[in-house]
């Protein structure tokens, strides 16, 4: 029997979304569709019987898999099925998976896994933020338990004002692109890339979104009331209070002491494992009524991030001895590779980044494959993370989601800078090599692509720096930290990065271990954050003020032509024939644009200049008057067929072929003789009449028309001219 769905409704931006569950995916823990547009989700939340063994983390998964028949699409791939998720569908699970893992319980080791699949793309509506929606009603009608409901909301700019949930032709106007996900109190996650936004319109920005997202959590908790399964019990993984307290007393005044004489990472790191090791030593004596050792461990954890903590929030001072304010010791360079187009290091404290920049041809862009109307992109971003950074050791297994989106923020950070393709005709790869990391490697890179960018002599529109802010709060008290190193990121409540100009914010993306902030605080964080960025920016301008002047040496010159659409068929050839030849002699590489434009890259002048001139022959239209010098590729009776453009020939007639009667065509030309002529006519089906006779005896363009239209004539014999035939006489 066919099952009677359960329909609810909410209007998000003056549209309706549509969330539908009881219908499909039935066995899933909570399973819903959200439709909104024409643009669908299937979403599901399911959780394991047991907990997993072994290890000391909540182990939640969320995958995002677009599927290309949304789209009404074939995947472009060799197997025409989806294979690894593109760049889009792993930035949207990692979207989907930050407001949602704060909620969990921290004690849980049952593995939960959200699985949301793209049912139908409009092109209209991005999908992102509908994954987030409908990944939370899924969670909140399951039986997994879950802190929810989380609503998510995408905000855009139009002549200065707000709109929810903007379509992609919107986007394209907007000067800001912010996502915002929290709960009905407070923001819990946020990602955006802006044109240079002043502060306190990204502060009222993130306030409207909070309004915004509400009735989708209104319609959520109507969901959890009517149709929510009771939530399942789990085992505790937690740590009894008494051992936390036990271990607190023992550690608390050893770290005191560890933490007050100002480490640097790795002695830090050395002196409280130092600790841990006692303690764990005398704890964990392997009695039957004695703790675990990764009790005690994991009270110690607990115990240091308190210490950690408690310093910075009554004293204002942080591991390294920093003020909450203060940022580590920068330097920078630029030029380091000597063969790389472009190349800048950024050195803050005890993180350093590499970025090196490549330039390419417009045929070099990156072609996409996903659910989205954008089909390829000039200007990319990647990020590497290798072991070393860190001083550890791990198998090199290629770009993990955390290294594609740290890309994605720095790519998103510098994009409002980069000139466009009118302007910049070339296609633009960075690639930030992380090489020590101890805070913030993703702001860095940002530092380190402006840097390179500058040393290529990419004129990009303003220089861009980013910083990343912590937050450590307790109760009401709080306090928001600038430039936070591993450490506070790793025991503190937020990760709060932001990119931009001297001007304005360009990036956004805070991720919260908390259930949520205040404006209040938004708004602190992101005035430290102007403050920190304007510092930096002055630190990097000391080393490059300005773009090169030149594109290094070894950059290829790219110079453009417009041609005839339809002559773009006459540079390419039979399968490509003539633009291959022509890059092989001329040493370029040619692409050419669907509108006519050409691209031609080189990397020496004389190779542009031979590359140019023949492509202008190619496309060159003969015209009255014009003037060529062509080979005679066939001779008859009446006159000779010369060649005066490439693929185009012309006749000149036995009696234009000189000054004098000539008798036969060969007493003056033959086949593959050079000779030089003039275009008298061009009818209506492009057949193209030419003159020997004008050249020598130099006529005007409009003396060769108005001759051509009084008609050729008599022969003539002896020299003289027969003056009735309206060819005028020579001129003196």
């Amino acid at each position: 029997m066919k099952p009677e769905p359960k329909q609810y409704r909410a209007t998000v931006g003056g549209r309706e979304v549509v969330v539908e569950t009881g219908h499909v995916a039935r066995l899933a823990g909570g399973s819903v569709t959200f439709q909104y547009g024409e643009a669908m989700l299937l979403a599901t939340a399911t959780m394991s019987a047991q907990p997993r063994e072994g290890i000391d983390f909540f182990p939640l998964s969320v995958d995002y898999e677009e599927r290309m028949y949304a789209g009404g699409r074939i995947p472009g791939s060799f197997f025409r099925r989806e294979g690894r998720p593109t760049t889009e569908a792993i930035l949207t699970a990692r979207l989907t998976d930050r407001p949602l893992r704060p909620l969990f319980p921290k004690d849980m080791r049952n593995d939960v896994q959200v699985i949301l699949y793209a049912l139908s793309a409009d092109g209209e509506n991005p999908l992102d933020i509908l994954a987030v929606n409908a990944a939370s009603c899924a969670l909140v009608i399951s039986d997994v338990p879950w802190g929810g409901p989380v609503g998510a909301v995408r905000i855009g700019r139009l002549n200065g004002e707000f709109v929810v949930n903007p379509t992609f032709a919107q986007l394209e106007e907007s000067d800001l692109d912010l996502r915002v996900a929290g709960t009905k109190d407070a923001i819990l996650m946020v990602e955006c890339g802006a044109k240079e936004v002043p502060e306190d319109v990204m502060v009222a920005a993130l306030e409207f979104a909070h309004q915004s997202m509400q009735p989708i959590i209104e319609m959520q908790e109507r969901m959890a009331a009517e149709i929510g399964k009771p939530k399942r019990d789990y085992p505790s993984y937690g740590i009894s209070a008494d051992l936390m307290e036990r271990v607190r007393e023992m550690a608390a005044p050893r770290l005191e002491s560890v933490l007050a004489e100002g480490h640097n990472k790795t002695e830090l790191d050395h002196a409280v494992d130092a600790v841990k090791e006692e303690i764990v030593a005398a704890l964990a004596t392997g009695e039957e009524t004695a703790p675990s050792a990764r009790d005690v461990g994991k009270a110690f954890e607990e115990a240091y991030k308190q210490a950690v903590r408690r310093r910075i929030l009554n004293d204002g001072v942080r591991p390294d001895g920093r003020k909450t304010d203060q940022i580590r010791e920068i330097w920078c360079d630029v030029d380091f590779s000597p063969r790389a187009h472009g190349s800048g290091l950024f050195t803050r404290g005890e993180t350093q980044v590499l970025t090196l920049a490549t330039l390419g041809t417009p045929r070099e862009a990156q072609t996409l494959d996903n659910l989205t109307p954008v089909d390829a992109k000039r200007y990319i971003h990647h990020y590497n993370f290798p072991p070393f950074s860190t001083g550890e050791v791990w198998p090199l297994r290629g770009a993990k989601r955390r290294e594609i989106g740290h890309g994605a923020l720095a790519e998103r950070a510098l994009e409002p800078v980069i000139p466009s393709e009118d302007e910049f005709p070339y296609t633009l790869r960075l690639v930030s090599e992380v090489l020590s990391s101890n805070g913030s490697t993703s702001m860095a890179s940002v530092c380190g692509s402006t840097l390179a960018l500058m040393d290529t002599g990419v004129p990009i529109k303003a220089p861009v720096a980013g910083i990343a802010m912590g937050l450590i709060k307790e109760g009401e008290k709080y306090a928001v930290l600038t430039d936070i190193q591993g450490l506070e990121d790793h025991l503190g409540d937020m990760d709060f990065k932001v990119a931009g100009t001297a001007k304005g914010i360009t990036a956004l993306q805070m991720d919260i271990k908390i259930k949520g902030l205040s404006a209040t605080i938004m708004s602190q964080a992101l005035e430290q954050a102007r403050k920190a960025r304007l510092y930096i920016l002055d630190k990097m301008l000391e080393v490059i003020s300005v773009p090169r002047p030149e594109l290094k040496p070894f950059v290829p010159r790219i110079i453009t032509i417009k041609i005839p659409v339809e002559k773009i068929g006459a540079i390419i050839g039979p399968g490509g024939k003539t633009i291959r030849a022509l890059q092989e002699a001329s040493g370029t590489q040619i692409d050419i644009g669907e509108d006519g434009t050409v691209f031609i890259a080189a990397t020496s002048q004389e190779g542009e200049r031979i590359a140019r001139e023949k492509i202008e022959l190619l496309t060159e239209t003969p015209e009255v008057g014009r003037i060529y010098t062509g080979r005679v590729v066939r001779v008859t009776d009446f006159g000779a067929f010369v060649e005066i453009l490439p693929n185009q020939d012309g006749m000149v007639h036995i009696s234009q072929l000189d000054v004098d009667r000539v008798e036969r065509v060969e007493d003056v030309v033959n086949v593959g003789d050079e000779i030089t002529v003039m275009v008298t006519a061009i009818d209506p089906q492009g057949k193209i009449r030419l003159s020997r006779q004008a050249v020598l005896e130099g006529w005007t363009a409009d003396e060769a028309a108005a001759k051509d239209r009084g008609g050729r004539g008599g022969r003539r014999s002896g020299g003289s001219r027969n003056r009735n035939s309206g060819r005028g006489g020579r001129r003196r």
